[in-house]
């Protein structure tokens, strides 16, 4: 079976939620499929050009082409939330009140929004 990518729409709907992680300040974006579902993330941090900078933007972007490519939303979820490595600690969300760092956050605010469970661990 050969994977095929699901484009989004070239106008589409998105989500830009502003956070801050030990001091680490940066927006997500997360744009939308016309049924509501993510389709990519986008994170900008507020130290453009930076290591962590460019790290985010390989992390958005397979992520991003995994769920395009069709791994369900809750195992790439899996698959980073839990991740520990600087920055981490607390942030100014108060429903993901402390992280292991900027991916495990973008799981957890990912899982906490878009995967519906009626228990989470």
């Amino acid at each position: 079976m050969i994977a095929t990518r699901q484009h989004l729409p070239s106008t589409r709907a998105s989500i830009t939620h502003k956070f801050c992680v030990d001091r680490h300040e940066g927006y997500l974006t997360i744009g939308l499929h016309e049924d509501g579902r993510p389709g990519e993330i986008f994170i900008k941090m507020s130290k453009d050009g930076s290591t962590m900078s460019g790290m985010c933007q390989a992390f958005c972007r397979a992520f991003s082409l995994a769920i395009q490519f069709g791994l369900p939303l809750d195992e790439a979820i899996a698959r980073f939330k839990g991740m520990r490595f600087e920055p981490m600690g607390a942030t100014t969300n108060p429903n993901i009140p402390r992280v292991l760092s900027l991916v495990d956050y973008v799981a957890r605010y990912l899982e906490l929004h878009f995967v519906e469970r009626t228990i989470r661990p």
